[in-house]
């Protein structure tokens, strides 16, 4: 595990409210300030991962000093016109050599890749928005970080549990 750092993982929709992004917002800061965190885990495809972008992007106006790392899950070889693409909103971007080859999994090994390097975990969970055929990504990836014994902070429509 890596002190100071966290990653966002949740829910493709999610219910996005006022209230939410200002909790969001001061648990970031919270860690930012009382925890050290210093650096900050993104994937994609979900509306929360762009949520959280957009609060750690404005908070860094206060922080500059704080990273944004856009973990990719897609495309282990990038142009340089694609790395200065993604680097208009990261600090960096890289694909982790050990999911290549994952098939349909690799949405879940990038999760546990960030999982792994982070001493927290900020989760936008709902039990009601989960499919009732098979178990979510993002279930998944919350197993797997209580498994690795993770600081997790799970938010579903307003509220935190830490």
């Amino acid at each position: 595990m890596k002190k100071y750092t966290c990653c966002f993982f949740g829910h493709r929709t999610i219910n996005e409210t006022e209230e939410l992004k200002v909790k969001l917002c001061e648990v970031i800061e919270r860690l930012i300030v009382e925890e050290k965190v210093e650096t900050f885990f993104f994937g994609s495809k979900s509306r929360f991962d762009s949520l959280c972008l957009e609060i750690v992007t404005k908070i860094k106006q206060k922080y500059p000093h704080i990273k944004r790392i856009y973990v990719r899950a897609e495309y282990p070889f990038i142009s340089d016109v694609y790395r200065a693409y993604l680097l208009k909103n990261y600090d960096d971007t890289y694909y982790p050599k050990k999911i290549i080859g994952s098939g349909r999994a690799v949405y879940v090994k990038r999760n546990f890749e960030m999982i792994n390097n982070s001493q927290f975990c900020i989760v936008y969970y709902d039990k009601s928005y989960a499919p009732t055929n098979r178990k979510s990504g993002t279930k998944i990836a919350l197993d797997y970080a209580i498994k690795q014994k993770k600081e997790i902070i799970i938010c579903s429509d307003n509220s935190f549990l830490m």
